[in-house]
């Protein structure tokens, strides 16, 4: 199988499940590159199982953090994500856990499936991207409406499950300056941190 499905980044492991997204952000790495780090992002298909993810993790150096994050929104590919971190708990439990995503699994699944997540994933990254419905719609293109309450929604959703909840937003997208006050309180009244991401003009390389 040519498909990318586990990778190296700065000495860390990171899981590719799909290209699929309900975003179409217009900061987003893969409208400039097919790559991260020389490998190949774009999935030649999405016909494979969690044991093929397991196969590529295997002849990966181990690392002490793991994050389901690629070309796509991984929470879409929820089983398989789930069948791979029960892998990984199992014979690493010292490995942390990490998934980044736009926060948009509750409204695609029609059920809160945080719950299946808590004991599985350590930390949950989500994508606010902005302080506004206006401003988030602008940068995210989400395709489907009321999007960004949603994306409130699973932030709170995964706190209140237990799990250390993250928020990020993309600081300096072609000089764009992010309220970041503003970004940071919403995060904490939902029950997470902000974390500021520097936007990479060229990518990873």
């Amino acid at each position: 199988m040519s498909n990318t499905l586990a990778y190296l980044l700065d000495g860390k492991i990171y899981i590719n499940l799909t290209n699929r997204c309900t975003n179409s952000c217009i900061f987003c790495l893969r409208n400039d590159k097919d790559d991260v780090c020389g490998k190949n992002m774009w999935l030649d298909n999405e016909n494979f199982t969690a044991q093929d993810v397991i196969d590529q993790l295997e002849k990966l150096p181990l690392s002490n953090e793991i994050t389901f994050c690629g070309y796509g929104e991984p929470l879409l590919k929820l089983d398989i994500l789930k069948e791979v971190a029960k892998y990984i708990k199992e014979k690493h439990p010292e490995v942390k856990l990490r998934i980044n995503t736009n926060g948009h699994a509750n409204f695609v699944h029609r059920r809160n499936i945080v719950p299946e997540l808590a004991g599985l994933i350590d930390t949950i990254s989500v994508s606010l991207n902005a302080p506004t419905e206006e401003e988030y719609n602008e940068l995210s293109q989400p395709s489907f409406k009321n999007a960004y309450e949603e994306v409130k929604k699973f932030i709170k959703a995964s706190s209140n499950a237990g799990i250390h909840t993250v928020c990020s937003i993309v600081e300096g997208y072609k000089g764009r300056h992010m309220d970041i006050e503003t970004c940071k309180k919403i995060a904490n009244e939902l029950g997470a941190t902000l974390r500021v991401r520097e936007w990479i003009e060229n990518g990873y390389s």
